[in-house]
């Protein structure tokens, strides 16, 4: 093999491929990253069994081939050359890199051992716009489950419906649940079939990072095939294995019904909240008095050791009045993820499930338990 191309577009795409190898002492060709020529362009590719992916980049192919090397080496070796040409070039099963008076010899693995990766050449179930895309997942990735005494909520579930993709995720504390409706070229006659799947965490990660690296213009096809999903993006595929079991039916944690409810301006809550964090104590407790008469909401927290804080904020009201307690960091993720001004916040009436939504978006909402009601 031997292949030119510029310095800046090798180290973007190997930056992608090579951050889901962790270091493997049992397989060591996980480890590294295949080369191949395919179809004029320079093919990189990376698995850790879990997920694979493949990256192209142009450039011009004076030899096919390919090889497997380490992809740790490779990708802090080119990260460090000048932004000029690169030239690759595979003999003996070494890669030969140039590049204007630099020079490197790495040595490689037979490629007819790097694992394959799968290919899902079923048609795309639909297309999302990527920017909506990125915006949503990072809205709930971090309120997926770590713990795998329950492996379906280690994920993000995609439902599907003929006009919009509902993406939701909960740890069973919190919950989080996003609307997209900025898709086309649906195929419907497949979500018929297919309701919803559950994806991996690590792989939803990787999928958010790719989208923010490529300043998420476009569209990301979203294709399924036996028990694994393919983001494909043109020139970056992610392919990942599906989580087994049944997603938990979320709809019936979300409240209906409210004691109280008040409308507030968000930045000024979060404030206070941070503020009252540094007396919240072992369990992040802060409370919340709301006071419907004084339109009021008092935020207050205590520490045996430490001390005491209390702060008053103003906000439109209604219903009775009530006093709850919630963890500040579950408080504060729901809070940090709604982009608009002001919040609606829905006490509900069952054990005081609440109910976090942003003014003017219906796309979005954030259910949370409270540690005391």
């Amino acid at each position: 093999m031997k292949f030119v191309c510029l310095q800046e577009k090798l180290k973007q795409v190997l930056n992608i491929a090579e951050r889901i190898i962790t270091r493997n002492l049992t397989l060591p060709i996980l480890n590294n990253i295949l080369l191949s020529t395919d179809n004029n362009k320079l093919k990189i590719s990376s698995t850790n069994l879990e997920i694979g992916i493949n990256c192209w980049i142009p450039g011009k192919i004076e030899k096919e081939g390919k090889l497997t090397v380490p992809a740790k080496v490779l990708s802090s070796f080119v990260s460090s050359l000048p932004n000029k040409k690169i030239e690759l070039k595979v003999k003996n099963n070494q890669l030969i890199i140039k590049c204007e008076n630099h020079q490197a010899i790495i040595k490689g693995l037979d490629p007819k051992d790097f694992p394959i990766i799968p290919q899902i050449k079923n048609k795309p179930l639909l297309k999302v716009n990527n920017l909506v895309f990125k915006t949503g997942l990072s809205q709930i990735i971090d309120l997926v489950s770590l713990s795998e005494t329950r492996p379906e909520i280690t994920g993000v579930c995609f439902r599907f419906d003929p006009d919009q993709l509902i993406l939701a995720a909960t740890d069973s504390f919190r919950l989080g649940e996003k609307t997209i409706k900025e898709i086309d070229d649906i195929d419907k006659n497949q979500i018929k079939t297919i309701k919803e799947i559950i994806i991996p965490q690590r792989t939803i990660q990787e999928l958010i990072r790719v989208l923010n690296e490529k300043n998420s213009e476009g569209k990301t096809n979203i294709v399924l095939g036996e028990n694994q999903v393919l983001f494909d993006l043109n020139d970056v595929q992610i392919i990942s294995r599906l989580i087994d079991g049944q997603y938990p039916d979320y709809q019936q944690v979300i409240p209906k019904e409210f004691q109280t409810q008040f409308r507030i301006n968000k930045q000024a809550l979060i404030e206070n909240i941070r503020l009252a964090s540094f007396f919240s104590g072992k369990n992040n407790e802060v409370r919340l008095l709301v006071k419907p008469s004084k339109s009021i909401i008092e935020i207050s927290s205590q520490d045996i050791d430490l001390g005491e804080h209390k702060s008053q904020i103003s906000g439109e009201i209604e219903g009775v009045p009530v006093e709850i307690a919630f963890n500040y960091k579950y408080l504060l993720d729901g809070l940090n993820n709604i982009f608009s001004d002001k919040v609606n916040i829905l006490i509900g009436k069952e054990m005081g499930k609440t109910l976090i939504k942003p003014v003017g978006d219906e796309t979005y909402l954030y259910v949370l338990m409270p540690i005391k009601s």
